[in-house]
């Protein structure tokens, strides 16, 4: 498999500001962790503040560890608290989204990195408090929504800001069909098949945002972290076949570890030869093939359109607008 990809310490000032979704826990720890580490302020955006102290507590303690043991690089600040913060988010719930993003803009804070990380994996058939199908809107939907909120801050906050999802190389067995979204029959729903289709909306939703944010500050790119051995196994635990094959995976090291896995997540936020990069699927810190599925513009649109339809509630006339394609190559 040749060397193992790796991302560049980078000195990142206080006031760039990172949001992880999902950061109290496997990838998203990491990635929160490892940028924290690099000077920048994390806020980590997940639903149990109790867990995301632990969480914290615990990246403080491994970040002295290093500190005390002479392990931090060039690159890494050396300080006693890791600028790490937490904001109450639960992706399945819109409500709870609106505050999320409410508490955000009242913070007054500019808003260069956001990472749409946190989601589910093959979770049996059923839907949020919503009425949406569990995989469209933990992993979509509720992201669609925050982007659409924060976009504005973004445009304003300077150069070189950056959204990236954490997608997956299960986005290739995606169909594509907006009247079965929902899973409102139970023969429509397959576990593989909606968390597939969940990646793949969100590689449709980069190329949708990438034109409308033509000509701005803003770029959007979509990662595959590999196979990882983290919490959202606990998903599916309860298919037997399934499980028993991840074991036998993790128990073989196939699996990789979280941090391996975020690797290419923290690449995208923090390496300087990203700037301008947009519309690209990453694989290994690599440009990589995206599926026919998943590149085609009209059902990029589709979904776009359908998502607003879904959000309507939540998106005011100036956040609609704001959504706008550009004309003439402007904003």
């Amino acid at each position: 498999m040749g060397s193992s990809p790796s991302f560049p310490i980078v000195s990142l000032p206080r006031d760039r500001i990172v949001v992880v979704t999902g950061g109290n826990t496997g990838i998203g720890y990491e990635t929160a962790k490892h940028i924290a580490m690099m000077g920048a302020t994390v806020i980590i955006a997940c639903r149990s503040e109790q867990r995301a102290t632990d969480a914290i507590r615990r990246m403080n303690d491994e970040y002295q560890e290093d500190r005390k043991n002479d392990k931090l690089k060039e690159g890494h600040i050396n300080e006693d608290k890791l600028p790490i913060e937490f904001m109450q988010l639960d992706l399945a719930s819109l409500k709870s989204t609106m505050k999320f993003i409410e508490a955000f803009k009242s913070s007054g804070r500019k808003l260069h990195v956001l990472l749409c990380n946190a989601g589910v994996a093959m979770v049996p058939r059923g839907q949020t408090e919503d009425g949406y199908e569990t995989h469209f809107q933990v992993n979509y939907l509720s992201h669609f929504l925050i982007v659409a909120h924060l976009l504005p801050i973004m445009k304003t906050s300077g150069e070189d800001c950056r959204i990236v999802f954490t997608s997956s190389l299960g986005h290739k067995g995606a169909r594509f069909d907006l009247e079965k979204a929902q899973a409102q029959n139970a023969s429509d729903y397959g576990r593989m098949l909606y968390y597939a289709n969940s990646k793949m909306y969100q590689i449709q939703h980069m190329f949708c945002l990438s034109r409308r944010l033509r000509g701005s500050d803003v770029t959007v790119t979509s990662m595959h972290p590999g196979t990882v051995s983290t919490e959202i196994t606990r998903n599916y635990s309860d298919m037997k076949c399934f499980s028993c094959l991840v074991s036998c995976f993790d128990s073989m090291k196939a699996l990789r570890t979280p941090y391996q896995g975020a690797v290419t997540l923290i690449d995208l936020a923090v390496n300087p030869k990203y700037k301008g990069t947009t519309d690209v699927y990453f694989v290994d810190c690599k440009s990589s093939s995206i599926a026919r599925l998943a590149r085609n513009e009209q059902y990029q649109e589709d979904l776009w359109n359908y998502s607003v339809e879904c959000l309507k509630q939540y998106l005011p006339a100036d956040i609609t607008a704001s959504l706008d394609m550009p004309q003439d190559g402007n904003q």
